[in-house]
């Protein structure tokens, strides 16, 4: 992995998030990013014909890129009644951290009994990236971060696991990247990652699972925390 301001996490082998025509992607990139940015609405329905309109191309590629979306859960689509944009609520991202704070713990729990010595250079070595990096580009410490998972979970047997995991990832950050990072979580990440890599390293696989379930529940509560606050000031103006 490179060590450039252009650093791209990649999901784990066997997981391609995109699966489409080359066409298809490019739609699926430009209608994920009007979804996270907010220039599609909650519940606004998307209709193929004007997207295709709009990003000047077919109707197909459009209706590929709505079905990646769907299977990432930024998209909802019912029969008769076509695609909406799925409302990315408290509620939603709940459900999303809860369900990795219980199957997170188990796949760390397997990383602990395989990770070699060249899995734990990386871990260090992306660790050490994240906290030059400081926090100073928020996009890079995602990347960076995401990265740091994916080391633990590339390799995981269960493929249906491992793409559960990089789905939700991919929309808690979607919604993170909303957010400034407290003081408070900032050093909670830093603190966390070095606890993790240093109980991987004593092979200690119950501490390592404790570490990341606390990890993601922790990350989970500051998204929904920045939330909340979100909506009172938006109530209170």
């Amino acid at each position: 992995m490179a060590d450039t301001g252009e650093f791209r996490a990649k999901p784990p082998p066997g997981i391609d998030p995109i699966g489409a025509s080359s066409e298809g992607a490019s739609v699926y990139e430009l209608i994920r990013e009007d979804i996270i940015e907010g220039r599609l609405k909650a519940n606004e329905r998307l209709i193929v014909a004007d997207l295709a309109l709009q990003h000047g191309t077919s109707t197909n590629p459009v209706r590929e890129a709505l079905q990646l979306l769907r299977g990432e859960g930024f998209v909802v689509i019912a029969p008769n009644r076509g695609a909406r944009v799925r409302p990315i609520d408290q509620d939603f991202v709940r459900d999303i951290y809860e369900i990795g704070v219980l199957i997170e713990p188990a796949l760390t729990r397997w990383f602990v009994g395989m990770a070699t010595h060249e899995d734990i250079l990386e871990l260090e070595r992306i660790q050490a990236l994240i906290e030059a990096n400081d926090f100073s580009d928020p996009l890079r410490h995602s990347e960076l971060d995401t990265a740091f998972h994916t080391v633990m979970y590339r390799r995981h047997y269960n493929r249906h696991v491992a793409e559960l995991w990089w789905k939700h990832r991919e929309v808690l950050r979607a919604v993170s990247r909303r957010f400034n990072f407290t003081l408070a979580r900032r050093a909670a990440v830093m603190r966390e990652h070095r606890e993790l890599i240093g109980h991987v390293k004593a092979q200690d696989a119950d501490k390592a699972a404790e570490v990341i379930a606390r990890h993601v529940e922790g990350s989970g509560r500051h998204i929904l925390e920045q939330m909340r606050a979100l909506n009172a000031a938006h109530a209170a103006g």
